[in-house]
């Protein structure tokens, strides 16, 4: 199933306790698809924009995976680029530079071929673009957004108007509660699904991820690391994890949803545990699906059903 995701290619200078990395691989659309790529059912089409500094031969691996890059424009001039610095708290993180680049003037034209995706995933960018994304495709099965605290504040209008047209939602904590003016995040997510998505997913970082639905809430936890070397794209990778076990079942349930989080909490984990996209160049479907076995280990247990808690 073709899954079209529409947002950053970037690159990133990181540091954390744990090392530093220079002008790697970075932003959504990348994490997306190097997470969504690992599923059979994923036919993943990457839309963005970089400039003509940009390493395209190391994405070669998507490629390989049947990743279709061909929505990645080439401009003049620089590349999106983001500095950031994490202390041992990897919840929290300094920008020390952003350069949009050629990313300032993007305006996303999907080709006609990536038009009938049936699952569109709008990355981190400005809800006027991902109105405009949504104005050229057909009529999706499912339309999944991220947005952030910049946009919630700067462009709170736009976001209004795309809240109908969504059927998910993916935020943070932090994010629900400063959108919905709710610090309560059942409240929040309720005040969220009011105005239209149907499911809102509440990322918690390294302790998780809540799904909402209209009369049920699921958790999954974080998955327990030795090594954790770098947080950033792990938001990105969940989705791509989510989205891309969408891509198997022809219906989607709250069944089919609540593995889905599973798996994407797996993606995001792995995320985690090295610079960049680096850890998923090497990653199999088959790692993924012991992840996913793990977190089955970890959270299961048996219900008393009769009563007897001698």
């Amino acid at each position: 199933m073709s899954i079209l995701v529409v947002g950053s290619v970037a690159l990133d200078s990181v540091e954390t306790p744990f090392g530093r990395a220079e002008r790697v691989l970075g932003g959504s659309a990348n994490f997306f698809a190097a997470a969504a790529s690992l599923f059979a059912g994923a036919q993943v089409q990457v839309v963005g924009v970089v400039g003509d500094d940009y390493p395209m031969a190391q994405l070669d691996f998507l490629a390989q995976r049947g990743v279709d890059l061909s929505g990645i424009e080439r401009a003049p001039g620089e590349s999106f680029f983001w500095a950031g610095r994490y202390d041992y708290d990897l919840n929290s993180r300094d920008t020390l530079e952003t350069r949009l680049g050629v990313f300032a003037d993007f305006q996303p034209r999907i080709p006609e071929a990536f038009r009938s995706a049936r699952h569109v995933f709008l990355g981190n960018i400005d809800p006027e673009l991902q109105l405009d994304v949504l104005d050229q495709v057909d009529s999706p099965e499912l339309v999944a957004c991220d947005t952030m605290n910049f946009w919630i504040e700067g462009s709170r209008d736009a976001l209004m108007r795309l809240l109908p047209r969504l059927d998910i939602l993916m935020v943070n904590d932090a994010e629900a509660r400063q959108f919905a003016d709710e610090p309560n995040l059942l409240k929040a997510a309720r005040w969220i699904q009011a105005r239209g998505p149907r499911w809102v997913v509440i990322k918690k970082g390294e302790h998780g991820a809540m799904l909402y639905d209209r009369d049920r809430v699921f958790f999954v936890p974080g998955y327990p690391l030795e090594s954790v070397f770098d947080p950033t794209g792990a938001g990105d990778a969940f989705a791509g994890g989510f989205m891309g076990h969408l891509a198997g079942p022809r219906v989607i349930d709250g069944d089919t949803l609540r593995r889905a989080m599973v798996y994407g909490s797996a993606t995001g984990s792995f995320a985690v545990e090295a610079f960049s996209v680096d850890r998923f160049r090497k990653l199999t479907t088959r790692d993924v699906w012991q992840r996913v076995e793990d977190f089955r280990e970890m959270t299961f247990f048996d219900h008393d059903v009769d009563g007897d808690h001698g």
